[in-house]
């Protein structure tokens, strides 16, 4: 599926991929999402951690920008060439967290991500420089890392979990 331009292509890009992961989660075990795989050295849950702390940082920045402020992008103390020990951080925030309580934030940060998206027009979504802390990006290119491009890294992350499993 090619990137997302526009906003239907991005609800739609989305929702499809967020399909394929709750089908990619259908019928494991609780044991088989919070065990760590010797491949990825990281459980499912932690997976599904990362996804709803970067959907939450991506809504956060959408509502920092609508006030007028710049956010800390990508997070607090980091520039994009430090993804690797911001996401260590969001790992170690998340990885003594129950199952039970990482699959409902997963499923609420959608759902809100759902509710959000559609509110935003267009323009805001995919006109370049819209927003003073987005630069020559889109709006909707973050909403796009943030989902359905993450989705399908999850699926991959997954597979190699379970891989690891076996």
């Amino acid at each position: 599926m090619p990137r997302p331009t526009t906003k239907d292509q991005l609800i739609t890009a989305m929702q499809a991929e967020h399909d394929a992961l709750e089908q990619a989660l259908t019928g494991l075990t609780p044991e088989q999402l919070s065990t760590s795989s010797p491949i990825t050295h990281c459980a499912i849950k932690d997976v599904l951690a990362h996804i709803w702390e970067w959907e939450q940082m991506c809504l956060s920045w959408h509502k920092a920008g609508l006030k007028g402020l710049t956010p800390a992008v990508p997070g607090e103390g980091f520039i994009w060439s430090q993804l690797p020990a911001l996401n260590k951080q969001i790992y170690e925030k998340h990885r003594d967290r129950p199952l039970d309580e990482v699959l409902k934030e997963f499923r609420r940060s959608y759902q809100q991500m759902l509710k959000t998206i559609p509110k935003i027009s267009e323009e805001d979504l995919f006109e370049p420089g819209r927003y003073a802390w987005t630069k020559t990006s889109t709006l909707g290119a973050y909403f796009v890392s943030a989902t359905s491009s993450h989705y399908v890294w999850a699926r991959k992350e997954i597979r190699k979990c379970l891989k690891g499993m076996l």
